[in-house]
C-alpha cells in the first residue's frame, strides 16, 4: 500500500479537519460535464487550494482518472505507473488495473519507486475523494518532460483510453512559476497559459525555454493536452489563476497556480 507520507505540510492528516479545509476551497459552481482533461496545482492547500478547489468543484464524475504528475525527487523510472492500493487520511484509492494493462507499455514503466516520496499526485487524491464516489486511478509520475517522450505518454494513454469501455479524465498535475515576484511569475505564465488553452503544445515548449518559466509539470501538462485533443477535446477555459502570495500576502517570491480544464 502505498500511504501519504507528504500528508504534513502539504494537507490535514486528521479526516475531519481534512474534509473541513477541503469543503470550504470547493466553490458553488456549475460542473463542466464534457470534460475530458484538467490542470490543476500541487502546492500545499493553504497556498494553491482556492485554485485547485475551483478545477474540482468543476470536474464531473468519471470512472476513472489518469492523474499525471512531475517527479520532483528524481527517484524510479522515468515514467512511472503505480498499481499499488494509494492511502490517504480520506480512506483507499484504488487503481484501474484493467486501464493501466491496456497500456502500451512502450514508454510507460511499471514502477512504484517513483511514487513513495512524491507529492504531485498524492495531494489530487483527498480533492477526488471528497468530490467524486465510486472512482478508480491510474497514477503516472513523470521525470523525463521532453516534448517528444510526453507526446508518447499521451498516445499511451489515448490507445488505452480507446480500448477502455470506461469514462476516463485525465488530471495533470503542476504549479508554475517558482520563486519570483508576483507581477514576473505573472508575466511568465500568462503565455504558457495562453499556449495550453489554444492546445499548442510545441508553442508552450518554446514558450518555457525562451522565458526560463520554472513550470514543474509541463510533461504532464503536454500529455494530458495531447490526449485530451486525441479523444475529441476543442475547448478550454482558464478557471482561475492565482499565486502563494495571494495566501500569504508576500508577493516577493511566489509559486503561480493556474486551474484549466479542457473539454
Amino acid at each position: 500500500m502505498r500511504r501519504s507520507p507528504t500528508a504534513i505540510g502539504f494537507y490535514q492528516g486528521n479526516p475531519d479537519d481534512l474534509k473541513k479545509s477541503i469543503k470550504q476551497l470547493i466553490p458553488d459552481i456549475p460542473k463542466h460535464e464534457n470534460a475530458l482533461g484538467v490542470v490543476v496545482p500541487h502546492a500545499g492547500y493553504i497556498y494553491s487550494g482556492r485554485t485547485a478547489g475551483c478545477v474540482y468543484a468543476a470536474l464531473p464524475h468519471a470512472d476513472t482518472y489518469v492523474i499525471l504528475g512531475p517527479n520532483h525527487t528524481g527517484m524510479g523510472s522515468q515514467v512511472a505507473v503505480s498499481t499499488d492500493v494509494w492511502n490517504t487520511p480520506l480512506g483507499d484509492v484504488h487503481v484501474d488495473q484493467d486501464f493501466v494493462s491496456m497500456l502500451p507499455g512502450n514508454v510507460i514503466d511499471y514502477d512504484e519507486i517513483a511514487h513513495q516520496r512524491e507529492h504531485s499526485i498524492e495531494v489530487q487524491l483527498p480533492f477526488l475523494q471528497y468530490t467524486q464516489k465510486d472512482f478508480k486511478i491510474v497514477p503516472i509520475c513523470i521525470s523525463n518532460q521532453y516534448e517528444e517522450t510526453a507526446l508518447r505518454i499521451g498516445e499511451e494513454i489515448v490507445e488505452a483510453a480507446q480500448k477502455s469501455s470506461k469514462r476516463v479524465i485525465i488530471i495533470a498535475s503542476s504549479d508554475f512559476t517558482h520563486y519570483q515576484p508576483a507581477d514576473i511569475a505573472h508575466k511568465k505564465d500568462m503565455p504558457v497559459i495562453n499556449a495550453i488553452l489554444d492546445f499548442d503544445i510545441h508553442k508552450m515548449y518554446s514558450i518555457l525555454y525562451e522565458l526560463n518559466a520554472t513550470v514543474c509539470g509541463y510533461g504532464a501538462i503536454a500529455a494530458m493536452l495531447y490526449a485530451a485533443k486525441k479523444l475529441g477535446a476543442s475547448t478550454s477555459e482558464l478557471l482561475d489563476y492565482s499565486t502563494s502570495g495571494d495566501a500569504t500576502g508576500d508577493n516577493s517570491s511566489v509559486v503561480g497556480y493556474a486551474g484549466i480544464i479542457v473539454e
